[in-house]
């Protein structure tokens, strides 16, 4: 039954009948003449037409918007069918950054289970790319993750964006300065998280934007540890503001110009997963603070 709604929200997500017609693996005519029938159904375009690409237009965005709740509803009926016969236990597995480990995933428990004290957690730590593949492979329910994966298969819903700061020894020339242009750093040796990590995404697709490859000196798995080599004088790195981060003596901030110096976090799950009623309330929940 849900595969009569999910065909059209596939296709409102990707804005192009070809990539539509891959993520379901139904040829591309197919998809086109589905998508005639309805239209003719509703008597109304729900795309416009850009040369190879669709766009939503008014109609076919207010359309789409209903059949992602039908969608989920749907799904959300078949689990819990699921779960009365199973009588599983109510767990909600949950992977995050570790910067985020001393004060979002806390405050997102801690307001869960005022609401539904019976819900436990189960909670992993690892680089985005990684919680973001167990989100997809069903190892987990939920993600929080920095940058948004444009790649993986999975849904997003924003929940904060952090301003992202230059971080310098106290003794560097720039340590004087309100604002230094990122472009200005092409010379300088960075350190920066391992590949795989948000901050080291970003760090990379910064420089890259602004025509250059960043220099890095050390590679690390901690925020802090980066705080803490840039103290010593070991390099220069990009770090994301945080309400419970306190920079170690010898450090200083600098605001970055030239490009968007910010990092968007938020919560991901498997695109057209059914999630567990725990897990629904969890998503539900991160996304009201």
């Amino acid at each position: 039954m849900r595969d009569a709604v999910w065909w059209f929200v596939v296709l409102a997500e990707e804005e192009n009948i070809t990539a539509a017609a891959a993520r379901l693996q139904v040829p591309q005519p197919t998809l086109s003449r589905r998508l005639g029938r309805l239209e003719r159904q509703l008597g109304t375009t729900l795309f416009d037409r850009i040369g190879k690409r669709v766009q939503l237009n008014d109609a076919g965005r207010l359309y789409a918007e209903h059949l992602r709740r039908a969608h989920a509803e749907l799904a959300a009926g078949e689990l819990a069918v699921r779960e009365l016969q199973a009588h599983g236990p109510r767990v909600v597995r949950l992977g995050f950054l570790h910067s985020f480990g001393t004060w979002l995933v806390p405050e997102i428990i801690r307001t869960t289970r005022e609401t539904d004290p019976g819900v436990r957690f189960e909670l992993v730590q690892d680089a985005a790319e990684t919680i973001t593949g167990k989100v997809v492979s069903g190892d987990l329910d939920l993600g929080i993750v920095s940058p948004r994966p444009r790649e993986a298969p999975v849904s997003w819903r924003r929940l904060l964006r952090q301003q992202v700061n230059l971080t310098v020894p106290s003794t560097d020339p720039l340590a004087r300065r309100d604002s230094v242009d990122l472009a200005e750093l092409r010379e300088r040796e960075f350190v920066a998280m391992a590949t795989g990590f948000g901050m080291r995404q970003l760090l990379d697709e910064a420089c890259a934007s602004v025509g250059f490859e960043p220099r890095i000196t050390v590679e690390c798995q901690e925020l802090d540890t980066v705080a803490g080599l840039v103290g010593a004088g070991i390099g220069i790195a990009l770090l994301p503001d945080s309400p419970d981060r306190r920079l170690p003596a010898g450090v200083a901030l600098v605001r970055v110009t030239g490009v968007d110096a910010a990092r968007e976090v938020g919560l991901i799950w498997a695109r057209g997963a059914a999630l567990s009623e725990p897990a629904r309330r969890v998503r539900t929940l991160a996304t009201e603070q």
